[in-house]
């Protein structure tokens, strides 16, 4: 047990008195909250969307092959996986841009949100990108066996444009992810 008081409990300090136009500047990120709102009722029709999707792979399991069964599945997860990528943009969005949760000590509040910033944020984005971007790249590789027939719902220059885009995102990832190491480095080499 520490005796040391934890930084995000007590009285906070007073606020700094600003001038007219600093505290316009500083307020203007609350023209953002309409846009988190929005992202909230984006994240309602998803949820209308996997019910739906859960709806009707329920109703016609008997009817369905493995491989429809296992691509509305990968529905699935894609959405799950686009609704994921919604909260970590509403929430850390909102406590990076607009104003602090409060969450400290709720039993509820996610582990990722203690240590998100701008880059945090972006890095966690590019990751959730990739991860539903192979999500739709696996469901195409699931449906190449059709390729060439009147089934295939896509041609090889489309599995292609996927496969490169994919890498695109994967690569731009790295790129973020090494950027943001090198910005982080310099302080410290600073600060030494």
């Amino acid at each position: 047990m520490s005796l040391v008081p934890d930084p995000g409990t007590g009285p906070r300090p007073p606020s700094p008195q600003l001038g007219l136009l600093p505290t316009i500047i500083f307020g203007s990120r609350w023209l953002q909250l309409p846009l988190y709102l929005g992202l909230i009722v984006a994240q309602c029709v998803y949820i209308a969307l996997f019910l739906k999707e859960l709806w009707h792979l329920s109703w016609h399991a008997l009817d369905l092959t493995e491989q429809q069964i296992m691509m509305s599945v990968l529905a699935l997860i894609d959405v799950v996986m686009i609704s994921n990528l919604l909260v970590m943009v509403i929430v850390g969005g909102y406590e990076t841009f607009v104003s602090r949760l409060e969450l400290r000590g709720h039993p509820d509040e996610p582990e990722w949100l203690g240590h998100v910033n701008a880059s945090a944020l972006k890095i966690k984005l590019a990751m959730a990108i990739i991860g539903i971007s192979s999500i739709a790249l696996l469901r195409t590789f699931i449906e190449a066996g059709n390729l060439g027939s009147n089934r295939a719902g896509f041609t090889e220059t489309a599995v292609m444009w996927q496969v490169l885009i994919h890498l695109t995102f994967v690569v731009s990832a790295i790129g973020i992810a090494y950027v943001d190491k090198l910005s982080d480095s310099g302080p410290r080499k600073h600060a030494e």
